[in-house]
This record gives structure tokens, sequence and C-alpha cells, in this order.
């Protein structure tokens, strides 16, 4: 078999492989986050966090198969281990990129969710009056 379809396999089983271990841990442990940026709405933060998985499959591995052919034929295990450790580090990069974008603007509405609880008065007193003779 080609050397250079090997890499291709070895890319795709590992890059798959990532993308779905990165979405599933983000996922598990981003739904707490994503729950106080929405205030405690747990349907919410269930639908965002799923409609940011898919997000992030999509774009992952759209990437990881647009990524996938090498620019010359691999023709021994040097250069296999050289074409992968390229290929997988990209991706590894467009993993870690994506994931801090997602927290970036999480963080930002959570900031701004922040800010506007701040800056809502507390309500006046109800049934509270000045004696008539003061």
């Amino acid at each position: 078999m080609d050397l250079t379809v090997v890499a291709y396999v070895i890319y795709l089983l590992v890059s798959v492989g990532l993308t779905i271990w990165v979405a599933r841990t983000l996922s598990r442990n981003g739904r707490i986050f994503i729950a106080s940026v929405l205030r405690g709405d747990e349907k919410l933060a269930d639908a965002v966090n799923h409609l940011l998985v898919v997000g992030f499959y999509l774009v992952n591995l759209g990437f990881v198969t647009l990524y996938l052919k090498a620019a010359e034929a691999v023709a021994d295990a040097r250069t296999l281990f050289e074409a992968l450790s390229v290929k997988l580090g990209v991706v590894l990069l467009v993993l870690g990129v994506m994931h801090l974008g997602n927290v970036w603007v999480l963080n930002k509405i959570r900031r701004r969710s922040l800010m506007e609880r701040e800056q809502t008065p507390p309500v006046a007193p109800q049934g509270w009056a000045t004696p008539a003779g003061a």
C-alpha cells in the first residue's frame, strides 16, 4: 500500500478522534458555564450547548477533510511522520482556536449579562409614606 494512503488514514483517524474527544469534553464541562451565562435557564443552556457542538463538528471536520491532501507524495517513514506531525499540529491548533473563540464569545455574553444586572436599580419600597406632619 502507498505510504501516502497510510498517512491519509492515520491523519483521518487521529483527527476525527481528537475532534470527537474535544467536542464531548467541551460539551460536558461547558454546560455549567453556558447555564451561568444564560442565567440558569437549563433548557436553553442544553440547546445552545448542542448547537455549539454541532457547529464545532461541522467546522472542524470540514477543515480536516479540506486539509487532507498532501503537498507531495510520502516516500518513506520519515516523511510519513513529518507530514502527519504538520497536519495534526495544524488540526490541534484549529481545535484550540475554536475553543478559545467559543469561550471568549460566551464570556462576553456573561459579562454583558452581569453588567445589566448591576445597572438595574432595586425596587423602591412599596406602601411606605412619610408621616403627614414631617
